[in-house]
């Protein structure tokens, strides 16, 4: 494996550490619907969440440039296909986490795609 993949999973297993020590319950770890995929499926008790994870050194990109037009559209079309294939009538969210640096320091940025972005 890549160090490139071995960071991203790295950052993914913190994200999940992260949402879980704060109460989410975790109900999906890279979640596939075609070619689409979503990091992490999580919900909060009242709805349901769908992450996408970022890893990177630490003085990278600002947050909202991390997720270009096409990759927000995917992760809102799986998160609704998420929902429609459980039979789910929660509202969603989309976050984003940003782990980043030697510290694998957690930026959890909630409501970071907006359905009208």
């Amino acid at each position: 494996m890549s160090q490139r993949n071995d960071s991203g999973k790295n950052g993914e297993e913190r994200a999940v550490l992260y949402l879980t020590h704060r109460g989410y319950t975790i109900l999906e770890r890279n979640w596939r619907i075609g070619h689409k995929e979503v990091d992490i499926i999580c919900t909060d008790g009242k709805m349901i969440i769908v992450v996408e994870v970022k890893t990177r050194e630490a003085g990278c990109e600002l947050p909202g440039e991390l997720i270009d037009f096409r990759k927000k559209r995917n992760l809102l079309r799986a998160g609704e296909a998420y929902i429609r294939a459980k039979g789910l009538e929660r509202e969603l969210r989309f976050d984003l986490i940003l782990v980043s640096g030697v510290g694998m320091d957690v930026l959890h940025i909630r409501e970071a795609i907006q359905v009208f972005d």
